[in-house]
């Protein structure tokens, strides 16, 4: 079994994509647009280049993503925290550094009282992600 976290994004899915491929090196491996595809009757006007469904994937890290409206069959407001386990501290901190470009850091990335360096962060595309190298 293999856990897959899915992004929505409203409109920047690709622009993010993009970003994660910057801090954590890998690929996008899919992408799959709305024209041509059965929803695309369903996507907001001038959307058509927008994605439906995008894959990524660098190392240990696997996401799927897609840009949703608040107007879609479907669209709610599911909130999730990302954990990053580093290999250590200075790998977290590149990372954290990486991640928090345009963000906002909520707990800078230290090392903590139980032995390990953790921060935590929402980047510029809303997502909330915790570091962590112990």
């Amino acid at each position: 079994m293999q856990l897959q976290p899915y992004l929505f994004f409203t409109g920047e899915c690709e622009e993010a994509l993009n970003f994660y491929r910057s801090v954590f090196g890998g690929e996008i491996t899919g992408i799959n647009r709305y024209a041509g595809s059965p929803m695309e009757q369903q996507a907001p006007p001038g959307w058509g280049q927008k994605i439906i469904h995008a894959t990524f994937t660098s190392g240990g890290v696997s996401l799927m993503a897609a840009d949703s409206s608040a107007a879609q069959p479907g669209a709610n407001n599911a909130k999730a925290r990302l954990a990053i386990g580093a290999a250590d501290h200075d790998e977290g901190q590149c990372l954290f550094d990486g991640l928090a470009a345009g963000g906002t850091v909520t707990m800078p990335y230290a090392k903590q009282f139980w032995g390990a360096s953790f921060g935590m962060l929402t980047d510029r595309f809303g997502i909330e992600w915790m570091i962590n190298a112990g």
